[in-house]
């Protein structure tokens, strides 16, 4: 059994095949091993891989089941210590594997960690889905460690910090194969967007801490699945958001939590609609559509998960990140009120 499994989820992607996997077989480690788990791709992905790259192994899928079925069906077919959920369109730097696998190793408690990811568009700047890990507010909102909303920072050292966090971004994400196992996995309902965080909370919940390792860093391109003009990213982000809610918070906090977050997604489809943005506007209405239509299948959910493991995850910011952004101007993770007692609180989880 290989101590490592990097695994990449690939569909129609030859041509970021051919860009980022040189580079990953130069600069990963021989106790990882290499894998492609193909989404039934049309395009000749499969072939190019078992032509150049005859040592990465191929898992071939049916069809697509996205993003989070996908990875499901793939890592029942992998046995290692650790598994790396890698975005296909990741550039790893030198010597990347070695520093999550250590920490791994040395924090037993630790289910899942993740690398500083850096843009590769601009190489010195951290990038939307993670940068330097993830958080959550008491809405549901989410934000990184080095990108709040569609602020970037420079990467000038300054969260060079290990730390625990509340989520780790699936485009790089090394989780312990034993937690993955224990936790179930991604939730395929979610199919794409948000499937890392609400693993991540549930790996929480069942006692296991998420952790930030920047002695790690990649470079990820981005938009790789979906642009961000896309109304169908922004009806699966909205939806997926309410699902995440709905399955995991206490229920001290869930009717409260999500009236107010229904509210604040009315006033973003109306921001949408003064904007002319028809596409989006109509996609955060089907956002609720469906996730009031999954209530159901959402409440065995819930019921499924252990809700008396007595931890309480990292992370949590205690405001909302909206009006500290967007009222108040606190536009960098540092200048978050409250956010260094929040992480000497995530210290002592």
């Amino acid at each position: 059994m290989a101590k490592v499994a990097v695994v990449i989820l690939n569909w129609n992607g030859r041509e970021l095949l051919e860009r980022f996997v040189p580079l990953l077989v130069e600069r990963t480690g021989g106790e990882a091993e290499l894998i492609v788990a193909d989404n039934g791709s049309q395009d000749d992905s499969v072939a190019w891989l078992e032509k150049h790259y005859p040592q990465v192994r191929v898992i071939a899928l049916d069809r697509n089941y996205g993003f989070a079925e996908g990875y499901n069906r793939a890592l029942e077919q992998v046995e290692a210590e650790h598994f790396v959920l890698l975005n296909s369109d990741v550039e790893v730097g030198e010597g990347w594997l070695e520093p999550l696998v250590q920490f791994m190793e040395d924090h037993p408690r630790a289910g899942a960690c993740m690398p500083k990811i850096l843009s590769l568009k601009e190489r010195d700047r951290f990038e939307y889905a993670g940068a330097a890990g993830g958080f959550i507010d008491r809405y549901g909102y989410t934000f990184c460690r080095g990108r709040i909303f569609n602020v970037m920072e420079e990467d000038r050292g300054q969260y060079d910090t290990v730390i625990p966090l509340f989520w780790a971004s699936g485009a790089c994400m090394m989780v312990r194969a034993t937690v993955w196992r224990e936790t179930g996995g991604l939730d395929p309902d979610f199919f794409a967007h948000m499937e890392e965080i609400d693993l991540c909370w549930r790996i929480q919940r069942a006692g296991s801490g998420i952790y930030a390792v920047p002695g790690s860093q990649v470079w990820h391109q981005g938009g790789a699945t979906l642009d961000e003009a896309d109304p169908r990213k922004t009806y699966l982000n909205f939806r997926n958001n309410l699902f995440l809610l709905y399955k995991n918070l206490p229920s001290w906090r869930l009717f409260s939590t999500l009236t107010v977050r229904l509210l604040l997604d009315g006033v973003a489809a109306l921001k949408f609609l003064a904007g002319l943005e028809w596409g989006h506007f109509v996609a955060v209405w089907k956002a609720h559509i469906s996730f009031w239509r999954s209530l159901p299948e959402l409440k065995k959910k819930r019921a499924a998960i252990p809700t008396d493991t007595g931890a309480t995850p990292a992370g949590i910011y205690p405001h909302t990140i909206v009006s500290r952004f967007f009222l108040h101007g606190e536009k960098k993770f540092s200048e978050l009120k409250e956010v260094e007692t929040m992480l000497q609180e995530n210290a002592t989880t």
